[in-house]
């Protein structure tokens, strides 16, 4: 089973496949379910950002291992501050309103699963979607009723 995990973790054809197929499927759970809230950012969206992450971790440490050179964590921290430019756009605000936040945090959440996958760190990334999906899917209902409860308006 070690030895299972170690070539997993290393950069081979498998590693590849494996990491762009649970990229794929980690982003597109999340991506479903913001399509089914009729969110503009759906299934492909967070799917592509997930991979784009993936293969930026899998590019550092690719780097690091065959050049001796280059640092993964730094990659990932421009992937960080590129989705957050990317999730800016899509936040719009309008006379007290704002809209996109959910889907900009969605879509930053996916970059990072993402990184967790391109890095081999797959328990987490399967958590963390897990996770994702379920605050984004069953939270809302908490907090419709928690606001609904406790944020009546006095005017």
């Amino acid at each position: 089973m070690e030895g299972l995990i170690a070539y997993l973790a290393d950069i081979n054809a498998v590693s590849i496949c494996l990491r762009v197929a649970l990229s794929m499927i980690c982003g597109g759970v999340i991506g479903i379910e913001r399509s089914r809230a009729h969110q503009v950012a759906g299934m492909r969206t967070y799917m592509l950002v997930c991979l784009g992450a993936t293969v930026v971790m899998l590019t550092g440490q690719y780097m690091q291992n065959y050049f001796g050179t280059g640092d993964p964590a730094r990659l990932g921290a421009q992937v960080i501050s590129g989705i957050g430019f990317l999730g800016a756009g899509g936040i719009i605000s309008s006379r007290e309103k704002i809209r996109g936040l959910t889907t900009a945090a969605g879509l930053w959440a996916s970059a990072c699963i993402g990184l967790s996958i391109g890095i081999g760190f797959y328990a987490a990334a399967i958590v963390f979607t897990i996770a994702v999906f379920l605050t984004l899917s069953k939270f809302r209902k908490i907090e419709r009723y928690i606001n609904t409860k406790f944020h009546k308006d006095d005017a």
